[in-house]
C-alpha cells in the first residue's frame, strides 16, 4: 500500500494497545463478529463462532487480549477493511 503512496500508521498492539475510545470507533454500531480474530486461542476456546459474545463483553476481551481483534485494521473515511483482503485494500486506494 505504501508502494501505491499510501500513508500509514502503523501500530504495534501489543506496545501500544488501543484504548477502550479507540477500540470502540473501530468497531463502531456494526455488529462485533466481523472484528474477532477467529485464529485466536481465546476465540477458539470459548468457541465464539457458535457463541459470539456480546459486543460489551467482547470489547473488554479485547482490551484484555489485543490479539482478538483482526488485523490488519484499515481505515480510510468511513470505509473499514478488517484481515487481509488484497482486492478490498486495492479497491480502497
Amino acid at each position: 500500500m505504501q508502494a501505491k503512496g499510501a500513508r500509514l500508521e502503523e501500530r504495534e498492539y501489543g506496545k501500544n494497545p488501543l484504548s477502550e475510545n479507540e477500540l470502540r470507533e473501530i468497531i463502531g454500531d456494526g455488529p462485533i463478529t466481523g472484528f474477532l480474530n477467529s485464529r485466536n486461542s481465546l476465540y477458539r476456546e470459548r468457541n465464539m463462532k457458535q457463541k459470539p459474545p456480546s459486543k460489551e463483553e467482547a470489547i473488554k476481551l479485547i482490551l484484555k487480549e489485543q490479539n482478538l481483534l483482526k488485523r490488519p485494521v484499515v481505515i480510510k473515511g468511513k470505509k473499514k477493511i478488517l484481515g487481509f483482503d488484497e482486492s478490498q485494500l486495492k479497491a480502497l486506494l
